[in-house]
C-alpha cells in the first residue's frame, strides 16, 4: 500500500527584503529547511494543497475544491515565477477525484496554470522539478469556501487513498500553501494576529489539529482575515495525519509582507 512519508506546511508568498534583512532570512532559511525534510523523506509524488488567486478559476464559475489532472503543468508566471513545466501524476490525480467524489465531496477536474500559490512553495522544496506534483485547490476566493469540517474530511479520504489504493511502497508527501493570518484589499491591510498564528501552529504540532475542523470559515475571516482562510489547506493536509505532532519551522509577524508567515512540520505515524 502507499504511503504518506511527510506533511509540511507553509506561507505561499515571499516579500522584497528590504528593510527586513533578517526576519525575512529566517523565513527563506525555514522555508529551505522545509525543502531538506520533504526531500529527505524521498517522496515519489507531491500533492501541494494551495489556494488559487483567481488566475485559473472564476468567482462567476466557483471550483471550491479542485484538482490538477493533467500529466505535466506550465505554471502561470505571476510574480515574476519562472513558467518552466513540471511534471504531474495523471493516472493519481484522477484516482484521487474519483475517491473523493465518491466521498461525498464536490472537487471538480481543473486544467490549470498554477500561480505562486503552488511555485512559491514548490519552487523552494524541490527547485529542480524532480518530483511528480499534483496541484490540489482549496480555494478561499469562491463563495461559498470549503468548511474546516468539509477541508479535514478531504484530508481524512486522502489519506486512505494513498493508503488503499496506490501501489507498492508509494510513498507521497503533502506540502499545504498559503496563510497565515492576513486581510488582503480591504481596510485592515498590513494586520498580523500573531496570536491567533501561533494557537494554529499550536494547535496543530501538538496533534490536536481535529480541533481546528470545528472551527467555522465567519471565525477564521474575523480572526485570521480574508487571506486567512488559507489555513483550510493546512486543515486538509493534517486531516490526512490525525493525531500527528510536529514543529514550527519558522514563524515572522510581517506586516510589510501583509502576513504572518509560518512554516510546520508534522510527522505521519508509520505504524
Amino acid at each position: 500500500m502507499g504511503r504518506i512519508v511527510g506533511t509540511y506546511a507553509m506561507s505561499h508568498v515571499l516579500g522584497t527584503p528590504e528593510g527586513l534583512a533578517e526576519p525575512s532570512e529566517r523565513v527563506f532559511e525555514g522555508m529551505k529547511e522545509i525543502g531538506r525534510r520533504l526531500r529527505a523523506a524521498d517522496p515519489e509524488l507531491i500533492i501541494v494543497l494551495t489556494s488559487d488567486h483567481l488566475n485559473n478559476f472564476e468567482i462567476r464559475k466557483p471550483k471550491p475544491l479542485a484538482i490538477g489532472t493533467a500529466d505535466s503543468f506550465t505554471p502561470y508566471g505571476d510574480m515574476g515565477l519562472p513558467t518552466t513545466p513540471f511534471r504531474g501524476n495523471a493516472t493519481v490525480a484522477q484516482g484521487l477525484l474519483k475517491a473523493v467524489q465518491a466521498a461525498g465531496i464536490d472537487m471538480q477536474p481543473a486544467a490549470v496554470k498554477p500561480d505562486h500559490g503552488v511555485m512559491i512553495p514548490l519552487g523552494i522544496v524541490d527547485p529542480a522539478h524532480a518530483i511528480r506534483t499534483i496541484p490540489l485547490y482549496v480555494n478561499t476566493v469562491c463563495d461559498p469556501a470549503p468548511t474546516p469540517a468539509e477541508c479535514w474530511k478531504l484530508g481524512t479520504v486522502l489519506r486512505r487513498y494513498v493508503e488503499e489504493e496506490l501501489p507498492g511502497d508509494f510513498r507521497v508527501a503533502l506540502l499545504a500553501g498559503g496563510g497565515l493570518s492576513h486581510w488582503l484589499g480591504v481596510p485592515e491591510e498590513g494586520q498580523v494576529n500573531e496570536e491567533w498564528d501561533r494557537w494554529i501552529m499550536e494547535v496543530l504540532t501538538s496533534g490536536r489539529g481535529a480541533e481546528l475542523a470545528a472551527l467555522e470559515n465567519d471565525a477564521i475571516l474575523r480572526d485570521g482575515g480574508n487571506g486567512g482562510l488559507e489555513v483550510n489547506a493546512w486543515i486538509a493536509m493534517a486531516g490526512a495525519v490525525p493525531g500527528a505532532v510536529g514543529e514550527v519551522i519558522f514563524y515572522e509577524a510581517i506586516p510589510a509582507w501583509a502576513s504572518g508567515m509560518a512554516g510546520v512540520s508534522l510527522t505521519p505515524d508509520q505504524g
